[in-house]
């Protein structure tokens, strides 16, 4: 049992029912095989322990489901990075960067956001890449910075945290204005007074949007 044959599963699942809404609720912006998330997961589970085994990720299979047309396969893609994140090594950033950039949205973007964010925790040499990211001028290399440290609790970085916020705030951009609020509305169940200051010392300069999201815990 290989991760091809995952792919090869994968396709003959394809249900041209189901791929018109999937693409619709997409913007019409991917096509479809039209194979529901509950029918991946079954896939996931019977391919990827297999494939964690081995210890090694299989870079070659992600490029290829990258370049394949159908937006099952970078979800595939992804999910499979983050079932191998333990073995990604400081060399990937680069790739996982690339990946980000490449058929981008927000549907791949927030399973990867926690991939780079399991990447980079406790090295401050990686941390330097990501404060660059949070500057870019593409939308997704910065809504991975914001994001990439939802559900670490007390061993969330405040002081990168804090200077990825400022980096982005400003902003018209609603992707970019949603990943602030959610990033400080997972932190204010640990640190609601933090929060509560961040959002006050900052007000003006925070979208509304980000304080609506940011206070939803508070």
């Amino acid at each position: 049992m290989s991760l091809t044959d995952l792919l090869e599963e994968l396709e003959a699942a394809k249900n041209p029912k189901k791929s018109g809404a999937m693409e619709a609720y997409m913007r019409d912006q991917f096509s479809f095989l039209g194979v529901a998330a509950p029918e991946r997961n079954k896939l996931y589970k019977k391919y990827f322990p297999e494939a964690k085994k081995t210890k090694i990720i299989d870079w070659d299979f992600v490029d290829t489901c990258w370049r394949k047309e159908p937006r099952e396969y970078q979800y595939v893609a992804a999910n499979y990075l983050k079932a191998m994140q333990s073995y990604l090594k400081d060399s990937d950033l680069p790739k996982l960067e690339q990946l980000v950039v490449t058929k981008s949205w927000w549907d791949t973007v927030d399973i990867l956001d926690r991939v780079v964010g399991s990447l980079v925790y406790d090295k401050p040499e990686l941390e330097k890449i990501i404060l660059q990211w949070s500057l870019s001028d593409n939308i997704w290399l910065r809504r991975i910075t914001i994001d990439h440290q939802l559900l670490r609790k007390e061993k969330t970085n405040v002081q990168l945290m804090e200077k990825i916020l400022l980096h982005n705030l400003n902003q018209a951009e609603f992707f970019i204005n949603k990943a602030i609020g959610w990033a400080l509305r997972d932190y204010s169940k640990t640190n609601p007074t933090w929060v509560a200051g961040f959002i006050e010392k900052n007000k003006e300069r925070m979208a509304d949007l980000s304080i609506k999201e940011a206070s939803k815990c508070l």
